[in-house]
């Protein structure tokens, strides 16, 4: 076996059957493998992904991946670890199932004996940009794209951080390996298994690369609220003056797009935390949606699907290297990864001010919700805990061609272990604290239903976010939404005036008040959970049943 320079305190991970030692990653995954190779270079990783063809090159050079059926998330495969030290921290339900420890130790097993004849790499990363708060993990991968990918989407240490490295968490990911239900307790042949007692998480039987990431993402979610830091599947970006935006929303509804404003310098596009000196990205890089990719609208995104070491995920090639970012027969869910300094004007240091905006983001499938509307306070709260939007097959396994809307607690819910109401009044609080105008925005349909409407511009919404974000909204003359009760613009300069009010852009506006008198209950049906929990202000915020 050959080991190169390999760190046992950082990555020694030892097993037994029925015990297992805190905080280690076990020595017989790394005794068992041909080699392992830990800490390579993104250059080092891209050469090997390509040389062994676990990707192919584009015409411009990024590196090119299939990730066969899991093209996107496998959210009923994911599993916590119920053990005694955290089972009362954790929200148990249909986003944060249980596994039983005797069944971990099945998964564990296998994992230690698959790794044995393979070629492994080890990266030691970091979650969080703020060092006082970040949180290091050792992540250990059979492919060297997945490596790629962890080494753009997560913090990358100084070389005086790597010398003293120690790994407070560690994830395998081998996509390979297949679980036996009957014998794993598994849902499917796919697991992601948390265990935070033993500070390890497992994941096999997919090759989707945002796996990683994502678990990456729940552990700061479980870990920082006990720090008074509210963690957030957001994007952020800050204007000439210093001036910061949160724009929270769920994978489809722009944050990656509008947040990478030529304007305004952009911090990350997916995770970030607010603690007490304000707000810091979890990654290093950014993970953009491709699918219908503009050149013209997304120059800077679009750029970076033409750099060498950018991972391109399930985009169709043809012979010659060009790539089709109109395809979707692979998936709806194509994707670019990158480092963050691909992107012209960010803000490499990972921090910023408390915010002045925050912007949660929809993409109504109905047609019902206008493209901007003012929230007070307690409407933000609502909207928070409601997390509205829609999904379109590709986002997630197990959906169909036909869209659905869903409700995602916190903008976020399969990444938050805790209960919601916890990250709920962490945002109520640091709102009041530092006086934020909160929006919600409508990137998605007007005019009709998926499938009838058009999708509402993202010249008409960088039109009307730059306006919100430089308090051009506030002074001007508002409606009253006669279904959600927030406040609408009735003129915005250089906007069609027919959109903000979205009943004007259906052609049959009773079919229109009947979608709307759906969604209204939809909403109303959702928030029940929540009622027993909130102040009365925030219960009396949602929208009105007619």
């Amino acid at each position: 076996m050959c080991i190169l320079g390999l760190n046992i305190n950082g990555i020694i991970w030892f097993y037994r059957l029925s015990k297992f030692m805190e905080n280690t990653i076990n020595l017989l995954v790394l005794e068992k493998a041909n080699s392992v190779r830990r800490n390579l270079s993104s250059d080092e990783l891209y050469e090997i992904a390509h040389t062994t063809n676990e990707g192919k090159l584009s015409k411009h050079g990024a590196l090119v991946v299939n990730t066969g059926k899991h093209t996107g998330r496998s959210a009923n495969d994911k599993f916590f670890v119920k053990e005694q030290n955290n089972e009362k921290k954790i929200h148990w339900g249909d986003t944060n199932v249980p596994i039983s420890e005797e069944n971990y130790e099945k998964i564990l097993k296998s994992f230690i004996d698959y790794a044995e004849n393979k070629d492994l790499f080890v990266h030691d990363l970091l979650g969080g940009a703020d060092r006082e708060n970040s949180l290091s993990v050792s992540i250990i991968t059979e492919y060297a794209w997945h490596g790629l990918f962890a080494r753009h989407l997560l913090v990358r240490p100084t070389e005086e951080e790597i010398k003293n490295f120690s790994s407070e968490f560690t994830i395998v990911n081998f996509p390979n390996l297949k679980m036996d239900p009957d014998y794993h307790g598994t849902r499917s042949e796919t697991v992601i298994t948390v265990n935070l007692d033993k500070k390890i998480i497992l994941i096999a039987g997919t090759e989707y690369a945002g796996e990683t990431k994502k678990s990456v993402f729940t552990l700061l979610n479980f870990i920082l609220p006990e720090k008074n830091i509210m963690p957030m599947h957001c994007s952020v970006n800050t204007g000439s003056n210093g001036d910061s935006a949160i724009f929270f929303g769920l994978s489809g509804t722009g944050k990656t797009t509008l947040s990478a404003d030529p304007n305004r310098s952009l911090l990350g596009d997916d995770e970030h935390g607010w603690s007490d000196q304000g707000l810091f990205n979890f990654e290093g890089g950014c993970y953009a949606k491709l699918i219908r990719l503009s050149k013209e609208a997304e120059p800077e995104i679009y750029a970076t699907t033409q750099m060498k070491n950018s991972v391109i995920e399930n985009v169709v090639m043809n012979d010659k290297g060009d790539l089709d970012l109109d395809d979707n027969s692979l998936t709806e869910n194509t994707r670019g990864a990158y480092p963050l300094d691909f992107i012209p004007g960010v803000t490499l240091s990972g921090k910023t001010s408390h915010p002045k905006n925050i912007i949660m983001l929809t993409a109504d499938a109905f047609g019902i919700l206008p493209p901007i509307a003012k929230l007070t306070p307690a409407q933000a709260m609502y909207h928070f805990l409601s997390g509205y939007t829609a999904k379109v097959a590709g986002t997630e396994i197990g959906l169909s061609n036909e869209p659905q809307a869903t409700f995602s607690t916190c903008f976020g819910a399969p990444f938050m272990p805790r209960n919601p109401i916890e990250y709920g009044n962490l945002l109520k609080e640091k709102i009041s604290k530092h006086n934020v105008n909160c929006w919600l925005v409508n990137t998605g349909w007007s005019g009709g239903v998926y499938g009838i409407g058009k999708r509402i511009s993202i010249k008409d919404t960088r039109t009307l976010l730059n306006a919100a974000l430089s308090d051009e909204l506030d002074n001007i003359e508002m409606r009253k939404d006669s279904n959600f009760g927030f406040s609408v613009p009735l003129i915005v300069k250089n906007i069609d005036s027919n959109i903000l009010d979205p009943r004007n852009t259906w052609q049959n506006k009773d079919d229109y008040d009947s979608q709307a008198k759906k969604l209204v209950q939809m909403f109303i049906d959702n928030f029940v959970k929540f009622e027993s929990d909130v102040e009365e202000q925030v219960r009396k915020s949602g929208p009105i049943s007619n």
